[in-house]
């Protein structure tokens, strides 16, 4: 190995870690939305690794294509701008949308009581939760669309570092220089996702929630929202 190669390999790792850790959409949608929906450890980390593998793939399938065709870079930083763009607005629409899911839910979850009087004169109160058959259907179905919402919004969402930075100086070393480069960002990045989301589920599930229980898909939408923002006219 090189020394050059070798300082590709470092920047790789460098850039994969900072560059995952200072962007909230690589991570605050799969903590929203695990403690919402009340997804397992198991799940919670399938979803983040394919969400993961689908954001760093559909980067390198772009810039293996502009290698092998010899597009400029400016131009693949182009595209990468406006698939992020696009990126950014879905994920803010969805955020948008499971807010508003989320407050009506936490409507129909409002229990009131009941007074309930008997033929031989005893009575007594129930409390009753307006609509909670039927809210919980549709929370079913709701959580069973987000992963694939998600995965779709990841897909869209560009690595913008990988292409300029990495795979055309890589591609430039050898082919073999350029494998080593991508799966290094790639391990990085995704590994980054994970770890960051499993700590900060695991510290978030230490937090007593209490009244705003109910609020919890409501604030998963809210923080999805805000994370696409800060994407879309901050540039993290």
């Amino acid at each position: 190995m090189t020394p050059e190669l070798t300082i590709l390999l470092i920047t790789a790792a460098s850039i994969g870690f900072m560059h995952t850790l200072i962007g909230p959409d690589h991570y605050l949608p799969f903590v929203v939305m695990a403690k919402s929906g009340k997804w397992s450890s198991t799940k919670t980390a399938v979803v983040t690794f394919l969400c993961g593998v689908g954001h760093v793939l559909s980067s390198v399938v772009l810039g293996l294509i502009g290698i092998a065709m010899g597009v400029a870079v400016a131009k693949l930083e182009l595209i990468e701008s406006f698939r992020g763009n696009i990126a950014a607005w879905l994920l803010i629409a969805f955020g948008l949308v499971y807010f508003a899911w989320g407050m009506k839910r936490a409507h129909t979850r409002t229990t009131h009581d009941h007074l309930h009087v008997h033929e031989d004169g005893a009575a007594h109160v129930h409390t009753h939760m307006h609509a909670e058959e039927h809210a919980h259907v549709h929370a079913d179905e709701k959580r069973s669309l987000t992963p694939w919402i998600l995965f779709t919004v990841f897909v869209f969402g560009p690595c913008e570092p990988l292409i300029p930075i990495l795979m055309y100086p890589a591609a430039t070393h050898s082919s073999w220089g350029l494998v080593l480069v991508t799966a290094v960002f790639g391990t990085v990045t995704i590994g980054t996702m994970m770890v960051v989301v499993m700590a900060s589920l695991k510290g978030l599930n230490l937090l007593p929630l209490g009244r705003i229980e109910r609020f919890s898909h409501a604030l998963a939408g809210a923080a999805i929202a805000m994370s696409g923002l800060a994407i879309q006219f901050l540039g993290l």
